[in-house]
């Protein structure tokens, strides 16, 4: 298998392609806390996830030959529904702006799984997904414990509890080969920044949402908790922009 790290990060021309020492640095201040850059790039990398991550649920559910690769597709169209949804109440808030196709990279994995069948297509389903939830699951423990912004950290809560969910029925599948998925968890390949980015939104294009599915149990964020019982919908008024 041609397993590669899903590096999710957002364009330069946005700000997201600072060094890591420069992650903390405060980018808007908003009435649910400072935003920094690391807490924009969460909210872009949780969208570009649900991009490519949803409709690859779709296909396994076609696709899936087995019971259990089937059931983890349910989970992944499921999750990144909620998860999507999430993302698209509090990104205006923040006034982040988000991508509305995934990166090169994550598309390559999407096109791989549509070219293939049977076992071939049960096993890479399998540990393509382990290893690219695996390696977000860091970031979402980085965020959690770090950020002072009330809006993420619902975020990072609710993805905490889906990614888990997700790393669970991939495992649960049988099909994981753990040495090769941790190793490449844990080393990702040098690739280019234009490999790793997903494109930003055309001007006036419609924004994508990832629809629930009818037997939908998981749900977006409720942004009245989130918020600590405020005006939901109120304007943000964030300075400078945050992307």
């Amino acid at each position: 298998m041609a397993l590669t790290l899903a590096a999710l990060a957002y364009p330069g021309m946005l700000g997201l392609d600072k060094v890591s020492t420069s992650q903390d640095r405060v980018i808007a201040s908003t009435q649910w806390g400072p935003l920094t850059e690391q807490d924009r790039d969460f909210v872009v990398k949780v969208r570009a996830a649900g991009l490519w991550e949803y409709p690859l649920g779709q296909i396994g559910l076609q696709k899936g030959s087995s019971k259990e690769v089937k059931t983890a597709s349910e989970h992944l169209v499921d999750g990144h529904a909620a998860l999507d949804a999430s993302c698209r109440k509090i990104a205006p808030m923040l006034n982040i702006t988000l991508p509305n196709l995934a990166s090169p990279q994550q598309v390559g994995f999407v096109n791989q799984l549509k070219g293939e069948s049977g076992k071939q297509f049960d096993t890479d389903f399998a540990n393509i997904l382990r290893m690219t939830h695996g390696s977000i699951f860091n970031t979402i423990a980085k965020i959690r414990s770090t950020t002072k912004n009330s809006l993420v950290r619902a975020l990072a809560d609710q993805a905490n509890d889906t990614v888990l969910d997700h790393i669970t029925v991939m495992e649960k599948t049988g099909l994981v080969d753990f040495d090769q998925t941790l190793f490449q968890q844990t080393t990702p390949p040098k690739l280019p920044q234009s490999d790793l980015t997903p494109p930003p939104p055309a001007v006036g294009q419609p924004e994508v949402v990832l629809t629930p599915p009818p037997t939908a149990t998981s749900t977006p964020l409720d942004l009245s908790a989130a918020t600590g019982g405020g005006a939901a919908g109120a304007a943000p008024g964030p300075s400078p922009s945050a992307g």
